[in-house]
């Protein structure tokens, strides 16, 4: 007769009581990274609403782009935290006095301005996941996964949009 309580499912014998939770270290790891994703794609509409100038659309598009990036990695985040049973805080209070991410300007920004500046607020952004990156492959190989994309997506959306202002 076995001794494995009849309620117990799968091949490693995990309830769902038995499921993975995230620490507090890996919870507010994934919050940092929430805040600054949420911060960049906010400032990114922003920018995308106010740049004006030289290669006005290009630009404009490329900003709705990497807004919509932004978006979608903060989802992405904000679900994992609750698969882990963590609860991620996306408020406007908490973003604003948590996030790395300097202040974006008021009013009109030229497209020479907004490409520096977007590319600043990306690799803050890419800077917060790369320093919390080692601790949360520490605590949650999976969740690390998910953010070697996002690095790689953000880091991407720097280049070509630094592009804009490069000279040879």
């Amino acid at each position: 007769m076995s001794t494995t309580s009849t309620s117990r499912t799968g091949s490693r014998g995990r309830t769902a009581s038995d499921r993975f939770v995230a620490s507090s270290r890996l919870a507010n790891n994934l919050q940092a990274v929430l805040v600054d994703l949420i911060e960049l794609h906010l400032q990114g509409k922003q920018a995308h609403w106010n740049v004006v100038g030289k290669n006005f659309r290009d630009l404009h598009l490329q900003l709705d782009e990497m807004v919509d990036v932004a978006r979608a990695a903060s989802d992405t985040i904000a679900e994992r935290m609750r698969a882990l049973q963590a609860t991620p805080d996306g408020r406007t209070d908490t973003v604003t006095t948590t996030t790395s991410l300097p202040a974006f300007p008021a009013g009109e920004q030229n497209t020479t301005a907004v490409v520096d500046l977007i590319t600043d607020r990306i690799a803050a952004t890419v800077a917060t996941m790369r320093t919390v990156h080692d601790d949360v492959d520490g605590d949650d190989p999976s969740s690390a996964d998910l953010l070697h994309a996002m690095i790689d997506d953000l880091e991407k959306y720097a280049w070509m949009i630094s592009a804009e202002n490069r000279t040879v």
